[in-house]
């Protein structure tokens, strides 16, 4: 579960990021975070992931406190996170299953493990066959798609997306949100910031607005796009 009670961020130039934001999420939960640009939604997410730290207030993701925990921790905090970001952030000197493995690697995993996870999570993201092709030899959606295999691959108890259709077209984007529509099927948690409003609607959920660093709303809305037709895909 993620706890933040009277947030607010406040950087060395004096900008005020966020202010005084309190809101809950619970495990298993579908989370739009939307706003105009320079709202606050970034910086909210560098909070999640201790890449910033809140200049006041309380902060939980799971049993850290990030208001206390050591550097150190963070790396642990992190492994239950899987990061998807919208410039993808793939090694381009490795091939797919590389660029997959790799979070495995860095955490320990014996290779025989790491073989039979990044073979699953490729299939489940419609990549079996692509394996040994490089970055710059793939489309955008594949490349936004193995980027979603890597910050599935240690199986997160969330998954946290950082405009994960920014640099894709529509269509596929509409793919990635089905894809991210399964994985909150099984019980992950998803928080995904995103400006493309049509893409919300169609999904529904949980929404919330964050503008000039306040939540303005947090409502729950149907969806157009049910979820358990994303098992049919």
């Amino acid at each position: 579960m993620i706890y933040l009670e009277n947030i607010s961020k406040v950087y060395s130039n004096g900008t005020q990021a966020l202010k005084n934001i309190s809101l809950n999420i619970d495990d298993g939960e579908f989370v739009f975070i939307v706003g105009p640009s320079g709202a606050g939604k970034s910086t909210f997410l560098k909070l999640l992931i201790r890449e910033e730290k809140a200049s006041s207030g309380k902060i939980k993701v799971g049993s850290y406190d990030l208001m206390k925990i050591r550097r150190g921790k963070i790396p642990y905090l992190r492994r239950k996170m899987g990061i998807v970001f919208q410039d993808f952030r793939l090694i381009a000197k490795m091939n797919v299953y590389d660029n997959v493995a790799f979070a495995m690697r860095v955490t320990g995993s014996p290779e025989r493990i790491i073989k039979k996870r990044v073979k699953e999570v490729l299939r489940l993201v419609g990549l079996e066959g692509k394996e040994k092709r490089k970055p710059n030899e793939i489309s955008g959606g594949e490349q936004q798609r193995v980027s979603l295999a890597r910050a599935l691959v240690n199986q997160p108890d969330m998954i946290i997306a950082d405009e994960p259709t920014g640099n894709i077209d529509p269509e596929l984007s509409f793919d990635i949100m089905k894809l991210l529509v399964e994985i909150n099927n099984t019980g992950t948690t998803v928080i995904i910031v995103t400006h493309e409003h049509d893409l919300v609607k169609e999904f529904g959920g949980r929404i919330i607005t964050i503008d000039d660093g306040e939540i303005k709303s947090d409502q729950k809305y149907p969806a157009r796009y049910h979820k358990t037709e994303a098992n049919k895909t």
